[in-house]
This record gives structure tokens, sequence and C-alpha cells, in this order.
């Protein structure tokens, strides 16, 4: 695979790539059917089921009704993400305890190692209740009051705020922060064990996991119980019994539960669930997630690092992807936000950052092994996906939507993304602008899609025509509309090239207006011919287009719909017959070596497709600008149906057919008499039975 292309700035044109290389306006664009298996083989299966397309950020931009809705911003345990040094409330510590679930953890080892060492760090993930299993641990221990310490403070500094005449015997230090400059070392518990035994008290510090620790550190790893057993525990205690079990038997309960949940969202849902609102329990879980994106892009006391959300992006368009090229790209982009309104700003990217194990934890992600398709064949890589697929589209329509100041910086990320070399990467970018499109077609398309169409590059404008056939996949509005008028266009020959190209991948849901629209657009090249004067590049290449649309048709879903609409243009104006024989010569064309072409294996249980094909063949056999390229076809037919006996079969059916006369019939019989093999080599015997079949008509010659 090439490396990524260079980025261009959103507001200048679309060229020469950054470095001041060669742009690849000069390289021919893809293939289309390598396009389609691309598009089809490396799009992302998004799920919007439930989500509100228009709503983001808190900010409702459809016609969705939000009011009367409670929203409930819950922190497990009641506190923020700082604590005030002071006393803890003791009313605060017994409703802790009566909610407290230790069922399946190693609470109480925990508490018999603090019982006899004084001092325990308790390290564990974000979000996983550690901070009330801190408190938990003194409260039941018995060492009361527990007074909260101030956490900006450094691991040697800390056994300084320890002291006497408070009363407080039960100490708690809440999120201690270690660094590369503040390391946590054995020296520093040892001190603080020696404080606690000499003022009688108990302390409990909880950290994330970091790799700035000691290695002779006793750490105590807290991992949360399984949220069945929170619900479980908890639900009994707020509704009866009975209630309870009707509850957590409803579908809603156990798709909540099939996904990664933090206790906090566990706890808040056992209050949903006692409310009893059945609307309400059924939308909890995507409302959990929305909460979950705009809290990793919101500007709080201790964000998400700006690198960090750069990640969550790039997984969002990567998601199922390789977790190398997730992270590489990711950096692309944080360099990009980093710099926005500042593009002198150019501190270095720090080269090794966050563990992936961390990372992928704080972005409720996972990774696994899985074998990628390449253009080498498979390869087994390192992939990287949210737990819950409804994430990705939720994260690109929030950074959208819900923080346009991050908009010139993903743009530029992205023109980068469409001139990279792996189609994975490009695919992967246009379904980003999908979404965007999804939620905010006019930004979505003035900003980034027209200027790709626009652009001299081939690879952005096959990029825009990915990112046009995938919003609408995903229902974005008036698509159809936009594409039918590009491909009509007369005047940009690029944005035409853009529009007709793209025709042909949605043309199957509505194959007469597709039909129609190329069939416009070859009415005008042709008549463009006629006038003086030399034909520009852009309107040679809308004239190779044209047939490849039509081949994508006849060869999709809608291939009976699509003859339909091409067989009048067999008896019309003579850009619509070029139009409709060229396109049909190249959908018989494309056929893999060893199986029965799509269009032959048709005719077999189509009577009107083999009617169709029949009548195309015998057009394109009597007309001298196609009559080469149509025996060619029924000679590679042949020599398929010499290896294939499927093949065979719906040849020696459709031969009758294309003799509609004496000289036809000697033409095909000609034409098998005088047929080699692959290669040069003896003619294959599959034509002497073919031949069989049309010896009738020659005999009344």
């Amino acid at each position: 695979m090439s490396g990524q292309g260079a980025e261009k700035e959103p507001d200048t044109p679309l060229g020469d790539q950054a470095d001041g290389g060669p742009a690849d306006s000069d390289q021919p664009a893809q293939e289309p059917w390598a396009a389609l298996r691309d598009l089809d083989a490396h799009a992302p299966k998004f799920d919007f089921q439930g989500v509100n397309r228009g709503v983001a950020a808190q900010h409702v931009i459809g016609d969705v009704i939000t009011g009367g809705k409670i929203e409930n911003h819950y922190n497990f345990g009641g506190f923020g993400s700082e604590p005030v040094a002071g006393e803890i409330p003791a009313e605060t510590l017994e409703h802790l305890a009566e909610d407290f679930v230790s069922e399946g953890t190693v609470f109480e080892e925990l508490l018999e190692r603090l019982r006899h060492d004084r001092v325990i760090v308790l390290m564990g993930n974000p979000f996983t209740g550690r901070r009330t299993a801190a408190l938990m641990l003194l409260h039941r221990l018995g060492a009361l009051p527990v007074r909260a310490l101030d956490r900006d403070v450094s691991p040697g500094g800390l056994s300084r705020q320890l002291t006497s005449g408070d009363g407080a015997v039960g100490q708690v230090l809440f999120d201690l922060a270690i660094s590369r400059e503040q390391p946590l070392r054995e020296a520093h518990l040892l001190a603080l064990c020696s404080r606690m035994r000499e003022l009688g008290s108990y302390l409990v510090i909880t950290t994330e996991v970091s790799p700035y620790v000691e290695s002779t550190v006793a750490l105590a790893t807290w991992r949360p119980p399984e949220p069945a057993a929170v619900l479980a525990s908890l639900l009994p205690r707020r509704t009866t019994p009975d209630r309870a079990r009707e509850l957590l038997a409803l579908p809603a309960v156990a798709e909540f539960l099939s996904q990664e949940r933090q206790i906090r969202e566990v706890v808040q849902y056992v209050t949903v669930l006692a409310e009893g609102v059945p609307e309400r329990i059924a939308g909890y879980s995507l409302e959990a997630l929305e909460h979950q994106v705009q809290e990793w892009f919101e500007e709080a006391e201790t964000p998400v690092q700006l690198r960090e959300k750069a990640f969550l992006i790039a997984l969002a368009a990567f998601d199922k992807g390789p977790y190398a090229l997730t992270a590489e790209l990711s950096d692309t982009l944080f360099k990009a936000l980093r710099s926005t309104g500042d593009d002198t700003y150019q501190k270095p990217i720090p080269v090794f950052g966050t563990h992936i194990g961390k990372r992928l934890q704080k972005a409720r992600a996972r990774r696994y092994l899985a074998d990628e398709e390449t253009e080498w064949g498979p390869v087994t890589q390192v992939q990287a996906e949210f737990h819950d697929e409804r994430v990705a589209p939720m994260v690109l329509r929030e950074v959208w939507t819900g923080h346009p100041a991050a908009r010139p910086a993903l743009i530029k990320w992205l023109d980068g993304l469409s001139l990279d070399g792996r189609p994975f990467v490009r695919t992967r970018a246009a379904a980003a602008v999908a979404v965007f499109a999804l939620t905010d077609l006019p930004s979505a398309m003035a900003l980034i899609v027209e200027r790709w169409a626009g652009a001299r590059e081939s690879r952005r404008r096959l990029t825009a025509v990915s990112a046009l056939t995938l919003a609408h996949r995903i229902g974005a509005p008036n698509i159809p509309r936009i594409v039918d008028a590009w491909s009509t266009d007369v005047q940009d020959p690029k944005r035409c090239w853009v529009g007709v190209r793209t025709l042909g991948l949605i043309g199957p849901e509505r194959p007469a207006e597709a039909v129609d629209a190329l069939r416009a657009q070859a009415r005008h090249q042709y008549d463009k011919k006629q006038q003086p004067g030399r034909i520009g590049a852009g309107d040679e290449q809308v004239t190779d287009e044209l047939p490849q649309s039509v081949a994508l048709l006849l060869l999709s879903k809608a291939t009976d719909a699509a003859m339909t609409a091409l067989l009048p243009l067999l008896d019309g104006h003579s850009s619509g017959r070029a139009l409709a024989l060229d396109g049909f010569l190249t959908a018989c064309e494309h056929q893999d070596t060893n199986q029965c072409p799509p269009l032959l294996a048709g005719t077999v249980w189509s009577p009107s497709a083999s009617s169709a094909v029949s009548r195309f063949l015998q057009v394109a056999l009597n007309d001298r600008r196609t009559n080469e390229r149509a025996e060619e076809v029924l000679r590679e037919w042949v020599r398929t149906a010499d290896r294939d006996p499927a093949a065979e079969k719906a040849f020696t059916e459709l031969l009758p057919e294309l003799a509609a006369g004496p000289r036809d019939a000697a033409r095909l019989v000609h034409l098998l008499d005088t047929l080699q093999g692959p290669d040069g080599r003896p003619r294959p015997a599959v034509a002497e039975r073919l031949r069989t079949t049309l010896i009738r008509p020659l005999t009344h010659i």
C-alpha cells in the first residue's frame, strides 16, 4: 500500500500536494468495478437505529421534540471529578453503604489488607466505582470520620498533609496525579504507613493505571462488580421483588447488559427501571451513549486530552479497522486540531503516548485480531472497535454539528485522507463525510463534497463519489436530486464525471431515471463534438464514463428494469444507441473467467432478459462500429462455456435467438469454426457442440 497523501488547507484550491510534490491529476480514475468492490468491502456498517439524526451537542437541528425530558447528569458516589478537602458527611457514607455492591469483587481481601497495612493504593480504570470502594473500605473498617485530602499534592509531599488533632481516623485521597515528573515510589508508601501508625489512622489512595509507579510498590487493583449483579442487588430495594423480576426480564434490560457498561450508568439505570416508564427504560441505553460522547468532547476540569479526542474521532472513522492505522492517522488529525487558530504552532508530537490498552479502555473500545483483505491477500492485524457500534456515527455527528470550531482541522484531515493510496482509508473518509451529510447536508456539500468533485486529482473525485453513494445508503436527503443535476451538468466536466459515476452506483434504485440522465449527457457530448473546437480532457472522461455507469446498472439487482429502459435507445438518436450498445458490451466484458458471465446467466431464468440480450447482440453484431467488439464478447463466452457447464447450457439456449436469419447463422458458425482457445491453444471442444445448434438454419441457405 502506498503512503498517505499530503494535506491541503480547506480554503485553498485542491491540486498539488502540500509538500510540493505532484498530485495524481494525471492518474486515470480507478476502474468502476474496483471502486465498487472497495466501497462494499471497506464501508462501515453504521448503526443509526434509534439515533436522533438531527440532534447533537444538546441542540435540536431537526424536528425532534425533547420537551419535558429530564436530563440526569450522574456522578457515582455524589462527588464531582475533584473532591474538596474536608470531612465527608456521615450521612453520605451511610447512603453509599446502603447501595454498595461487593459481590464478585476482591473487596474483602482489600479490607484485610488495609486493616494490616493501614495504607492502600487502589488503582483502577475511570468510572469503575473505585472512589466509592475507597470510602466503603474505610466505612466498613470503622475508620470514622473520613477526611478527603486535597489531590493537588505530589506523592512525596502527601505525608506532610496528614496531621493529628482533627479527629479523623479515615483518610482518603481521590485520583492522585502520578506523572513522569511526580512518580509514586516505594519510599513514599513506607513514609505514609509510618505516619498512619503514628496517627492511628487509615489511608486509601485512588489513582488511574499509570506506568510511573515504582515496580516495588504493592498496588491494589479494583475491578467493579458485574452490571447484572448490581441491577439484581439494587433494583429490589427500589421496588418490590416481584416487580424487580419483571423489570429484569425485559428485552431492553437484556440489550442494556449486552454492551460494556460503566457502574455509574448501571446505578442510574436502576432509578430508571424503578420509575417504570417504558419509553425511558427502552431509550436509556442510547441516552447514556449520547451523554458519554458529549462528555468526551466537552471542556471539563479534567478533560480528555486533545490527542485522545483526535483518537476518538479517528476511531469513529476507522471503527473495526487496524489499530496502528487508526493511531497513525489520529496523530495527523491531532496536529491539525492543535494548530487550529495558530498555523505557526509547531510543537512536536510525542513519539510515545498512552498504552493501547488504556487508550482503548478510555474510548470504551476493544482490540482483537482479524484478517484484513489487502492487495497482497489477507493479512492478520490488530483491529480496534467500539464496544457499541452506535458510538462511531454518534462521535462523528457530535464533532461536526456540536463543535464547529473543529471543522477546519477536520476538513484539512479529510482532504489528506482523500488522497491516500489505501482504498480503506479513502472509503472511510468518504463514510465520515456521509455522516456529516446525514446531519448537515448543506455544510457537508459546500465545505467538502463540492470541492472534492471539482478537484484535479482523480482520487479526490472518486472519494466524492463514495461520499455521495454512502450518504444515500444511510438515508441522507436529496442525494439523487444532487446526482441527477451533476450528471446532466454541461458546464463543469469534473462535477459531471462525479455525477455520472455516482449514477451507476445509486441508479439501481431508480434505473429509468438514471438511464434518462445518462442519455441526456450522452446527447450533450454528441452535440458538443459536432461543434468546431477541441474537446477537452474532462469531456472525454465523461464520455468514457457514460457506458461504464450503464454497465453498472445492467449488472446490478435492477438488470431487467435497466434493460427495459435501454432498449428504446437502440431505435433512437445515434448518441443514445451508442450509449446503450457500449454500456451493454462493457457489461458483457466484465466477467469472472471461471464463472458464467452475469448477463448470460440471467438469460436462463428470465425470458425477458433472454430476449433483451439477444436483441442487443443482434444490433451490436450488425453495427459496423461495434461488430468486432460483439464478436469478441461471443468468443469469450464460448471459452467460458468450455470451462463452465452452466455457461454452456445458457449459451446453447441463446444461440438460436441470435441466428435471426441464414446470414446471422452463417456468421456465428464461422465464428465457432475459427475460434481459438485461450492463449492460442486449439479450438475448444464446446465450439463443435454449439455449432450443431446452428447447422439447421444453414441448410436452408
